[in-house]
């Protein structure tokens, strides 16, 4: 019995990159393949999560006559190297020779969907293989061709740019501040932000990556806070006022589903809000802690319906948001008149 699996193809260039191109069955190369999704709880992988409907879907469509789909890119990393070698042969084509102990070699760049319930099936399927890419590489390349995919998390985007920016502080300030409550034990958004891969167990995301990137770019523009404070110190300073809010409204925090707190409405307008408190205050910047926020806060927040039949409900976009910061401004301002009035 051979132990090398060969596949004929043709060696060439996809723009300024080697590939190999070739065609073989379904389930050989579901047995050679696999598809490195993003784990969010160790930050290993990069891509989307796995959705068997549309996998089950592809499987049906393929069996199906007249039936066709586009090559299916992969990458043979350079990890990989010693279990396949390209052979030229006389015709001027070539042949993918892998050692069949090797198991699964070639990453699934993109036709994770395509291929993952093909095991069984002997159907022939065009395939385009690069040679030798690193996962930073082959991770730009998914984002390339995926940025502008249907149903792909724009929050996997994100995360992945990330990735790929040397001074992320610098050149995108709002996603590092985003990731810095995600990823900071500190912060109550810690591994709460949902990143659009594989979500670790147990754990209820309360919003994507994506809302909370937006809001605090809200934040940064209203105050430009940025012209004289490092990126770092606005992290804490952002991580504070969330620490604050999760603390005061401890309960609406705990039950995300039935609030508005953490859906897109009040992430964007407490960021808002949040600007609001750190523009008015004269205090210096390093007084800009939980104890600052908690105490303002806790002379207003308490009024303010966050449950899903409260004051925000049947709001939506951008102007829904407004309107959702206009509630807050004016049980702020009706909770200052209160205390001067009792005073």
């Amino acid at each position: 019995m051979s132990k090398t699996i060969k596949i004929h193809g043709i060696i060439g260039k996809s723009g300024d990159r080697e590939v190999f191109i070739g065609i073989t069955t379904a389930n050989i190369l579901h047995s050679l393949s696999f598809a490195d999704v993003l784990n969010e709880e160790t930050g290993n992988g990069y891509q989307r999560r796995f959705n068997p409907h549309h996998s089950l879907d592809f499987r049906r469509y393929i069996q199906t006559p007249n039936s066709t789909t586009i090559p299916l890119t992969l990458n043979l990393r350079p990890s990989y190297n010693n279990s396949w070698k390209i052979k030229t042969l006389t015709t001027g084509t070539s042949q993918l020779i892998i050692q069949k102990e090797a198991g699964k070699l070639f990453a699934q760049v993109d036709c994770q969907h395509r291929i993952s319930h093909l095991s069984d099936l002997e159907i022939s399927l065009p395939f385009m293989t690069f040679l030798g890419l690193d996962i930073r590489e082959e991770m730009e390349i998914f984002s390339i061709i995926n940025s502008k995919a249907k149903g792909l998390s724009t929050s996997l985007l994100d995360y992945h740019e990330s990735r790929l920016i040397s001074d992320l502080a610098v050149e995108k300030p709002e996603l590092y501040v985003a990731l810095y409550l995600n990823d900071h034990t500190e912060s109550p958004w810690y591994k709460q932000l949902d990143l659009g891969g594989e979500r670790t167990s147990g754990i209820i995301r309360k919003a994507s990556l994506r809302t909370m990137q937006k809001a605090v770019k809200r934040f940064l523009f209203q105050t430009n806070i940025l012209s004289d404070t490092g990126p770092e110190t606005v992290a804490k300073l952002i991580s504070d006022f969330w620490s604050a809010i999760a603390g005061l409204l401890a309960n609406e925090w705990a039950n995300p589903r039935k609030h508005f707190l953490t859906k897109g409405i009040g992430v964007y307008s407490l960021m808002s809000l949040a600007a609001d408190l750190y523009q008015e205050s004269h205090i210096q910047k390093e007084q800009y802690d939980i104890n600052y926020f908690s105490g303002v806060l806790s002379d207003f927040i308490y009024f303010i319906d966050w449950s899903s039949s409260g004051h925000f409900v049947g709001l939506g976009g951008e102007s829904g948001v407004q309107q959702a910061l206009e509630i807050i401004r004016m049980t702020r301002h009706k909770s200052k008149l209160k205390m001067v009035s009792h005073g």
